[in-house]
């Protein structure tokens, strides 16, 4: 872990070792120049993603819209310094720590850090909520985004100890056979 990684985890109040104790990988932080936005201007911030995972993320909306599901981008890159605000902002209204961070993961070890992850929705289904695995648009995505390249990041009772997610997808590069 960097050393300005190291001291942020010290700053919150982050065990020391929480990343090997979680098995979470470290996320080294896209570089903003890079990423592009994939949304159509309707969120705020913006979705940005890596330019690859801008492709991809387009193939699989698409594909989806052929099979009249319409998927929505809800969140994509996230720097450290907006998940160390998130934290900080949790913790100052009260939050235990050890309750944030099995929603969130610590700066440093978040995939949307990297941008390669997406949070995704369709309508109706916009705010992050576990009630999104009740939809079409998610029984879409588990059938079809592992050709597409993305995985589930956080599945029920993963090994990280991050609460399910089933809007949050990472692009891992290779289509899934």
């Amino acid at each position: 872990m960097p050393p300005a990684i190291a001291a942020l985890h010290r700053e919150l109040g982050i065990p020391a070792d929480y990343a090997a104790r979680r098995g979470l990988p470290f996320h080294a932080e896209a570089s903003e120049g890079a990423l592009i936005r994939v949304d159509r201007g309707e969120v705020d911030p913006p979705v940005r993603l890596l330019p690859e995972v801008a492709a991809a993320w387009h193939r699989l909306e698409a594909s989806a819209a052929l099979d009249g599901i319409e998927l929505l981008p809800v969140s994509g890159f996230r720097s450290v310094a907006r998940q160390t605000e998130i934290i900080r902002r949790k913790r100052a209204a009260g939050r235990p720590l050890e309750d944030i961070l099995r929603l969130i993961a610590a700066p440093g070890f978040s995939e949307h850090h990297s941008g390669r992850a997406i949070d995704i929705g369709c309508p109706g289904h916009t705010d992050l909520e576990e009630n999104f695995a009740d939809t079409r648009a998610f029984r879409w995505l588990e059938g079809h985004a592992p050709q597409a390249g993305f995985r589930l990041s956080y599945p029920r009772g993963n090994p990280w100890g991050i609460g399910y997610e089933p809007w949050h997808w990472y692009w891992v590069g290779e289509p899934a056979g």
